[in-house]
């Protein structure tokens, strides 16, 4: 087994060499390393991450009451039990990925502060050399591999997006990111806008709002929510009865996802019904006036990502009075808060912008092969984890509606590691994909079909995506459903894949 060295020094100086190098410490990064050191034992690995510990959104995110807004039996590993509520604080969750890295002995893969800025492959040495800098000492780094498996995430921890609104500079108080929360922010009593409507929103508001003077939410529209209690009655039901945790994690894991198939179904198929089921849900906390202004979502249910609310949280801060939601577009800011275009002027000594991500692609490293700049708008996707053009590499970009990232984390961990197998039984230097000849002339779209999943992330960074094509081996799919009949029986024999031989050892 090719296994790199644990001298930090040895990347300052020369590049370091392994077969497999994973970027990003994240939930999918750690997963992806627990795979390949079970499937793939000969396989030498590192793990690169730009933070200084691992985590990656579990630690970058400090805002009050942050929390998973997928359920820990799905969103959690299929290899690791999740004992506790199914909704999960963040330091919850680093507790449990740090349980993984314990157990199964991977902290010495795993190398922090490495900031990758390039990644160059060469069809010569059929390797990628990846160049960085190492952000607690300034010392550059560099690391040479055969495949290279992007598990960064989609989104740019340095900094969130917030729209630009006219006069913002005016405004006398203090105005914050949730991405960037300053440790040394002081609510205690203050008059708290935060603008916003999605799952960070609504984990802020109740988390701020026992603090704050008073805490309003600010929405352009409303936004589907569930609500409900944080346990799961099933897993309590077994453990009563003596059951062992994997086997309630496995049961439990797969009722969920049962369950959630057949709300996505019941949503896109008779979507009316299941707005009015999602509507009257509500009423057991909420009058029906509150409920008609400011919870009633003009689009169907799950053109967003619809968010959890444990225990009822945002909806009893709002009805305990402590909370409030207004409805409203802003016109601009002003000294004292935001003035609105209904002409109601909100003040604030704190104003909060919920306002989203700012997407990326391949945590802007800068790509080139055989020195040609990759423009990965310019690519097509193989099944969303593979692109045209670009050998040994292969991303993982989870379901953002209908199931759990980590169910797509799982599935594309137990591909890349066949994949890898595949390429050791074929003696196999490189592999790419490229569309068969019947393929050249299909139809190209954008990424995803904004008309079945439109958040505003998306639709600011949809151009930076990969193409799909009009069949289903060059589409994304965000059906876990059917990918986890097909990820696992993908036939690497296929044209679609290229495999570089190396010479068999008569012809060395």
């Amino acid at each position: 087994m090719s296994l790199p060295s644990t001298d930090l020094s040895q990347s300052e100086q020369v590049p370091v060499h392994c077969d497999v190098l994973i970027i990003g410490a994240g939930i999918t990064g750690i997963g992806g390393a627990y795979h390949l050191s079970q499937q793939c034992p000969d396989r030498g690995f590192l793990v690169l991450d730009s933070q200084e510990t691992f985590g990656g959104t579990w630690w970058t995110h400090k805002y009050p009451g942050i929390r998973s807004d997928s359920d820990l039996y799905t969103f959690g590993y299929r290899f690791k039990p999740w004992i506790g509520a199914p909704i999960a604080s963040a330091a919850e969750i680093r507790r449990y990925l740090g349980e993984v890295i314990e157990e199964n002995d991977l902290a010495g893969r795993i190398r922090y502060n490495h900031q990758i800025t390039s990644a160059r492959w060469s069809s010569e040495t059929n390797q990628w050399t990846l160049e960085g800098v190492r952000k607690d000492t300034g010392a550059q780094v560099a690391f040479t591999c055969n495949f290279l498996w992007m598990c960064q995430g989609y989104y740019r921890h340095a900094e969130g997006y917030t729209p630009q609104w006219a006069d913002m500079d005016s405004f006398k108080g203090r105005i914050v990111h949730p991405q960037t929360w300053p440790e040394d922010l002081d609510y205690k009593g203050a008059r708290v806008i935060v603008i916003g409507s999605g799952a960070t929103a609504a984990t802020i508001v109740p988390a701020m709002a026992d603090d704050c003077g008073h805490i309003t939410m600010l929405q352009r529209s409303p936004t589907y929510f569930f609500a409900g209690r944080n346990r799961n009655r099933l897993a309590d039901m077994m453990r009563e009865l003596g059951v062992d945790e994997p086997t309630i994690h496995d049961i439990v894991r797969r009722k969920i996802v049962f369950d959630q198939r057949k709300f996505v179904q019941r949503a896109l198929g008779e979507p009316e019904v299941v707005k009015q089921e999602m509507l009257d849900a509500l009423a057991a906390y909420l009058p029906p006036s509150d409920i008609a202004e400011h919870f009633t979502p003009t689009y169907k249910p799950w053109r967003q990502r619809i968010a959890f609310v444990p225990d009822g949280d945002l909806f009893e801060a709002v009805r305990s009075g402590k909370a409030s939601v207004v409805t409203d577009h802003i016109d601009r800011f002003t000294e004292k808060g935001i003035l609105l275009k209904s002409g109601q002027e909100l003040e604030a000594d704190i104003i909060v912008t919920a306002t989203g991500f700012n997407m990326n692609v391949m945590g802007d490293i800068a790509f080139a092969v055989d020195g040609k700049r990759v423009d990965f708008a310019d690519t097509i996707t193989y099944r969303g984890l593979m692109f045209t053009g670009v050998p040994n590499l292969l991303w993982v970009l989870g379901y953002f509606r209908g199931a759990s990232w980590t169910l797509k984390a799982d599935l594309v961990s137990d591909f890349v590691c066949r994949l890898l197998n595949t390429m050791a039984d074929k003696h196999a230097a490189k592999v790419s994909v490229a569309p068969r000849p019947e393929d050249a002339d299909m139809s190209l779209a954008p990424w995803i079909d904004p008309e079945t999943f439109n958040p505003g992330y998306l639709q600011r960074g949809v151009h930076l995506l990969p193409k799909r094509g009009d069949k289903p081996e060059w589409a994304h799919s965000q059906d876990y459903w059917s990918e986890k009949e097909i990820l696992p029986t993908v036939d690497f024999d296929d044209d679609i894949f290229d495999f570089g031989q190396r010479p068999n050892r008569d012809e060395a």
